[in-house]
């Protein structure tokens, strides 16, 4: 059995519009709900083997403050650009990819972005959310023994938090 915890980035700004969406910041509600987030991880004891994520600075930065406060070293971090707004599929082969690396990963944490996670947490899990929210975080339970095995309807949702319900 796997443990994957599907994060959506916290709120970014828009202060700038003519910013690249790549480079788009965490906003001030962003900096607060990625830390409380992963407080609630920490309070069920959540103890990830590997953190992955896109390298937009959104997604990046939402990892950064998860991995603070569960106590991960950021140079453990996996940042993968084909996260970058990508689509259930690509979300697919980056998960069976961690096969490649050594050591065992039981608990994986992705942070990712919309609409790609919310597609990918349907397909994965045969649910029907309609919008994982900034910063929410689906834990999942995957009946596979490696990464490598894992496939559209492999597991089970154990629970779905945001901010705005915790």
């Amino acid at each position: 059995m796997k443990k994957l915890f599907l994060v959506r980035h916290a709120k970014s700004s828009w202060d700038n519009v003519e910013m690249d969406d790549f480079d788009r910041p965490l906003n001030d509600r962003g900096e607060k709900d990625a830390p409380h987030m992963a407080k609630l991880l920490k309070h069920r004891d959540v103890a990830p083997s590997r953190l992955i994520t896109s390298p937009a600075k959104r997604a990046f930065s939402t990892c950064g403050a998860f991995a603070k406060v569960l106590g991960f070293e950021k140079k453990k971090i996996i940042t993968e650009r084909k996260l970058y707004h990508a689509g259930p599929d690509t979300i697919l082969k980056v998960l069976e990819s961690l096969s490649e690396h050594k050591g065992k990963e039981d608990v994986v944490l992705l942070f990712g972005h919309n609409p790609g996670v919310t597609e990918f947490a349907n397909e994965l899990l045969n649910v029907s959310i309609d919008n994982i929210p900034t910063c929410g975080v689906i834990e999942a339970t995957l009946d596979i023994d490696a990464w490598r095995n894992i496939s559209f309807g492999c597991g089970k949702m154990d629970s779905f938090d945001y901010p705005k319900k915790t």
